[in-house]
């Protein structure tokens, strides 16, 4: 199973919603995919990472670095090639990536 995949399922299984995966490969050299998702709580978003960072050691891939962790409500985890975003429905909402990348 790849990264991209692991990600997604520990979202699915954690009962993140809204997730969003946008391919970037050929729109920008940050990285191939961003992965969007929120929490319902800022608790549930710092146990997502959590997860993710877990499952993601489990198969043998490394986090880069994470972001954001103390406040809880935007948490940013480079994967390298995928870059997780976990928001608050909030935050999710006002800085709007989807549009910003999608366009």
């Amino acid at each position: 199973m790849g990264k991209l995949d692991i990600i997604v399922k520990t979202l699915e299984d954690k009962q993140a919603y809204d997730i969003k995966v946008i391919d970037l490969e050929n729109k920008s050299s940050i990285a191939d995919y961003f992965v969007l998702a929120t929490g319902n709580s800022i608790n549930q978003n710092k146990a997502l990472i959590e997860y993710i960072e877990e499952n993601l050691k489990k198969e043998g891939f490394d986090v880069l670095s994470i972001e954001g962790l103390r406040e809880g409500k935007w948490i940013l985890m480079d994967c390298g090639e995928v870059i997780v975003h976990i928001f608050s429905s909030n935050q999710r909402e006002f800085y709007n990536i989807e549009d910003l990348w999608e366009s």
